[in-house]
């Protein structure tokens, strides 16, 4: 008797994650292939790339540094809200003994930071020295300024100041509060504003940048008509087709967004004596911000998410107008 051969192992799950596997593997190289023969293609016309990059960067400068100015007004409002204060002008027959007693009042009331007595007597010494008019001053037979207490408010937001400004009136022996919030109030509605401006000029110069990436692509795509024609017809799918373009905007938006960080930082580093030069004049001091890491990293994410993005609706726009013939 004729023994039968055994029969083979079964081979489907080990087949299917060969080829699972295999088709991976082809995959990654083909992106890693595109993504090199994009940036060489880019490398050969140095010249038409760099202008798009720099149009790129261009557009990208204008919105990044009216954020950046407007992040250091930002600081500089968060600086001058903090040095808010209060004045409590105290009633006029108040003594210095009653006048500490009203400080600790007002140092006890839950929406006060810190407070500092200014004496009548001490009040007309400051006065006298800020107008310098010691000598005429110094003739009254009595000190018509009143004690006063200074109070630095625990949350200085204009609403929390304007409600500790009433409860403080009505405290006994004081007879006036006295705030000036006009000035930080414009100050917010300057800034408010100028974020408006700089979110619509986002907006505006990223549509510049979709415009440009897509003309750009758009030729490249009608220089390779051919052969876009050629694999179409054995059988290749527009996803094939459009990854190198889509490579191709990720590096036009790659170096517009490098060399858009390469002219901010250059022109902190200009601008930053005059403006340190500035603050000091004035006394204070301030610094122009700058970019960080997370800006910098922003900033170079959003030019490659809007190159690729200008590319891909270039691609998907003109792919469908190509037929192989």
């Amino acid at each position: 008797m004729s023994r039968r051969p055994a029969p083979p192992p079964p081979r489907g799950a080990r087949t299917h994650r060969t080829r699972s596997s295999s088709r991976a593997r082809g995959w990654l190289r083909h992106h890693r292939a595109m993504a090199l023969d994009s940036a060489w293609r880019l490398l050969r016309t140095p010249i038409g790339s760099l202008v798009t990059m720099l149009a790129i960067a261009i557009a990208l400068v204008l919105p990044a540094a009216l954020w950046l100015t407007l992040d250091g007004a930002r600081l500089l409002d968060a600086e001058l809200t903090e040095s808010a204060t209060l004045t409590a002008y105290l009633e006029h027959h108040v003594d210095e003994a009653q006048a500490e007693r009203i400080e600790e009042a007002l140092a006890a009331h839950e929406g006060v930071g810190r407070t500092r007595l200014i004496t009548a007597t001490e009040g007309m010494a400051e006065f006298q020295q800020a107008l310098g008019l010691a000598d005429a001053l110094g003739r009254l037979e009595a000190n018509p300024l009143p004690a006063s207490v200074v109070v630095t408010p625990a949350d200085p937001s204009p609403v929390a100041v304007r409600a500790l400004a009433g409860e403080l009136e009505a405290m006994t022996g004081v007879e006036e509060v006295r705030l000036d919030l006009a000035w930080i109030e414009r100050l917010r509605h300057l800034a408010e504003l100028g974020r408006r401006v700089a979110l619509a000029l986002a907006v505006l110069f990223g549509g510049g940048v979709l415009l440009v990436v897509g003309n750009t692509i758009r030729l490249a795509v009608e220089n390779r008509r051919k052969e876009i024609e050629v694999v179409t017809l054995i059988g290749a799918t527009h996803a094939f087709v459009r990854r190198p373009f889509l490579y191709s905007g990720a590096w036009y938006g790659l170096g517009g967004g490098l060399l858009a960080w390469g002219l901010l930082t250059l022109g902190s580093e200009w601008l930053a004596a005059p403006v340190a030069a500035l603050a000091a004049s004035y006394g204070a001091s301030f610094s122009l911000p700058r970019l960080g890491v997370d800006g910098s990293a922003m900033l170079v994410g959003c030019s490659i998410l809007l190159g690729w993005l200008g590319a891909w609706i270039a691609v998907s726009r003109h792919l469908a107008e190509v037929k192989p013939r």
